[in-house]
């Protein structure tokens, strides 16, 4: 969610690689959609607008909005599309370059907080607060939201089992009462510091979210969420073998 409020794209070694010009115009129309079904919720309220009046907005019909958005909330939740598998393409990344998957994720956020990237709260743009507002507003979106949340995680304990050494992934599933075969210990393992780490990171973005929402502003509590985010990755790495 940058100021336009979409998000940010990707920035680093962990960029997916740049589409090609078919999957570049298929974006461009998907954008183009989500802009128009954002502005018509932020004007009048989600529940308010039907998928017809977005797709008479947008000047297209109600089955071509379909083939780009197969529900209402995505319409709104395609602000979240360029951050998906983030986490996991900056594990794979810092595996390829010798960094332990936690260090690398640390390295990652204190980037986002330094250019203000949304995903991370700390962004006080007025077109990014009303945005939120809305999301988090709307029961709706917030539930779907945790759909989006579920695949986030599974892509990233793939990236995580795919650099964890046995032992220390069986550890974590011994730790929580479930000792099982190699295989099934690993990938666990890996399923729960996933499931942790995307708590963290989004517990961190709330907070910050929840100040600048209070009047607050983005400057004056950086370095409170900097530190915030060296206590929760201290954590981490106390309680993770990664």
């Amino acid at each position: 969610m940058p100021p336009s409020p979409s998000s940010s794209p990707p920035s680093g070694p962990e960029a997916p690689a740049p589409p090609g010009l078919r999957e570049r115009k298929k974006e461009r129309t998907r954008r183009a959609l989500s802009e128009a079904a954002v502005a018509l919720f932020l004007e009048r309220g989600f529940d308010a607008v039907s998928v017809a009046e977005v797709a008479a907005a947008a000047e297209v019909s109600k089955p071509t909005l379909f083939r780009y958005f197969p529900a209402k909330e995505d319409l709104v939740l395609h602000r979240f599309a360029d951050h998906e598998g983030e986490s996991a393409r900056v594990v794979a990344a810092g595996l390829r370059s010798g960094a332990a998957p936690l260090d690398a994720l640390y390295a990652h956020l204190l980037d986002g907080l330094a250019r203000r990237d949304p995903v991370t709260g700390l962004c006080d743009h007025p077109a990014v607060l009303a945005y939120l507002r809305l999301l988090y507003g709307t029961p709706a979106l917030v539930a779907r939201l945790h759909a989006y949340r579920t695949g986030w995680e599974t892509a990233l304990a793939e990236a995580l089992l795919s650099g964890a050494p046995s032992a220390a992934a069986a550890a974590v599933a011994v730790d929580a009462g479930r000792p099982e075969g190699p295989a099934r210990a690993d990938r666990l393992g890996a399923r729960l510091a996933a499931g942790q780490i995307v708590a963290v990171l989004q517990l961190l973005a709330e907070e910050n979210t929840a100040r600048i929402a209070a009047g607050e502003t983005a400057d004056a509590i950086e370095a409170d969420a900097v530190a915030a985010a060296g206590r929760a990755f201290r954590a981490l790495r106390e309680g993770l073998p990664y």
